[in-house]
């Protein structure tokens, strides 16, 4: 398989891809709504799109590096804490 059949592959996975079904069904429901003029239309269509928007943003995030970070302040937190119990022993 080449480079360009990869890249294609890719392409199509990303526009089949549950985010953008998700929005796409979203702006269908929206959509119907205006058409019909029904107001739980309108909440399911923008429930959905704000649904895929933050299911988006949260699939984008770099979740290791997240936790790496976490990990690192409360080693911080466990210092800072270790050595203000050292301070208050010795200064007793």
């Amino acid at each position: 398989m080449n480079d360009k059949e990869k890249q294609e592959i890719s392409l199509l996975g990303r526009i089949f891809s549950m985010e953008v079904l998700l929005f796409l069904m979203g702006c269908v429901s929206l959509v119907s709504g205006f058409y019909t003029g029904e107001l739980t239309q309108y909440f399911w269509g923008v429930l959905i799109i704000g649904g895929s928007i933050a299911l988006h943003f949260v699939r984008k995030r770099d979740w290791k590096k997240h936790w790496a970070d976490l990990e690192l302040q409360q080693q911080a937190y466990n210092e800072l804490e270790r050595r203000r119990k050292e301070e208050e022993k010795n200064g007793r």
